[in-house]
């Protein structure tokens, strides 16, 4: 394989849990040019990745068009196409790319599954949200008839750490407690309200906090709610400051991160930093944060009040529906999460304090 293309046409996230892969491709095919193909806005995750040769933008806001204008620019110009994704936006790419090898992954049951078989010349089935196999586990699975990675030893490969803004850096301390209150979407949102009591206790007993988020108004609605809790330094707000380099650099420089089923703590857990996440209707066991070690000998598992694999401890509510794997209560994007709305502040502040 002399070029590659990688297909991550999903979120930031995501985007990230595909390194372990390009990290196999690149050592499986040490010359190649691996290229990876994603939405506009969640690159930045890859951005200054040894293993990339080339990051290719795709606008989703301009549908089909846009599609069609990226397949002019890769028709048939790799030896294989990796497709990271079921969507079938992302498996047309992936066949426009390459004419020789395409390795996809495809859903359980879908009624697109036909066409995408017949252009697949390796096809991985994916379990879905509610499945046994880690994402990480299961992109790897894409390359099974070239080499058979080690999926213990899999690394989610952050961006190269970036030096903070001098006064942030002048600011933060080594004890400090990164603290990430935005979620994407409603159902992952465990409440500001809770946030601030946490914060509120977290601060009286001295702790410095320091405060992440993007510039959207999403984000700064969230983080608007705890801006007066304290004055600098004890409550750093560094939200619209930091790019994901900036924030490798945060995390490593603090002691502990808490924060939602969100892409931040996926970048916090590469980083290596300490973790602490709240978890609601998602499956652990499909999206559980990838630790920074050499070697994982700790999976999670579907249901536990609390449970750490490595340096990540992960909470979820005692509820007998956890985890359901849907969008909330609802199963819709703004829907509520009574297993969010039931962990009190209380229980997340009690394993801070057991985390030291």
């Amino acid at each position: 394989m002399k070029k590659i293309l990688v297909v991550a046409t999903r979120q930031i996230g995501d985007m990230l849990l595909t390194t372990p892969l390009i990290h196999a491709a690149r050592q499986q095919w040490p010359d190649a040019e691996i290229d990876v193909i994603g939405l506009a806005g969640t690159l930045g995750m890859l951005q200054g990745n040894p293993d990339i040769h080339a990051l290719i933008a795709t606008q989703p806001a301009k549908g089909w068009r846009d599609t069609l204008a990226v397949l002019k620019t890769i028709w048939k110009r790799y030896d294989l196409a990796l497709v990271t994704q079921p969507s079938d936006r992302a498996h047309l790419i992936g066949w426009a790319a390459s004419s020789q090898h395409r390795s996809g992954i495809i859903p359980a049951k879908n009624s697109s599954n036909w066409w995408k078989k017949r252009i697949l010349s390796h096809v991985v089935v994916s379990e879905g949200d509610a499945g046994t196999v880690h994402v990480v586990a299961e992109k790897l699975a894409l390359l099974a008839p070239w080499c058979q990675p080690d999926i213990q030893a899999a690394q989610v490969l952050p961006p190269p750490a970036q030096a903070l803004p001098a006064p942030l850096d002048a600011l933060i301390l080594s004890s400090a407690i990164v603290v990430h209150t935005p979620s994407m979407w409603p159902y992952k949102q465990w409440p500001i309200a809770y946030f601030r009591e946490l914060l509120v206790q977290l601060i009286s007993e001295g702790h410095q906090i320091v405060l992440t988020g993007s510039a959207g108004p999403s984000d700064q609605n969230c983080i608007q709610q705890l801006r007066g809790l304290a004055p600098s330094p004890q409550l750093v707000d560094t939200s619209g400051q930091l790019n994901f380099n900036q924030l490798v650099s945060l995390f490593r420089r603090a002691h502990l991160y808490i924060g939602p089923d969100t892409s931040v703590t996926h970048l916090a857990a590469a980083s290596g930093i300490r973790v602490l996440a709240i978890f609601g209707p998602t499956n652990p066991v499909r999206w559980g944060p990838w630790p920074n070690a050499p070697h994982i000998t700790q999976t999670y598992v579907g249901r536990a009040e609390k449970q750490t694999v490595h340096s990540i401890t992960l909470l979820q509510s005692t509820l007998p529906c956890v985890p359901c794997s849907k969008a909330g209560c609802e199963d819709h994007n703004q829907s509520r999460s009574d297993c969010l709305l039931g962990m009190s502040a209380d229980r997340v502040l009690q394993t801070v304090q057991t985390l030291g």
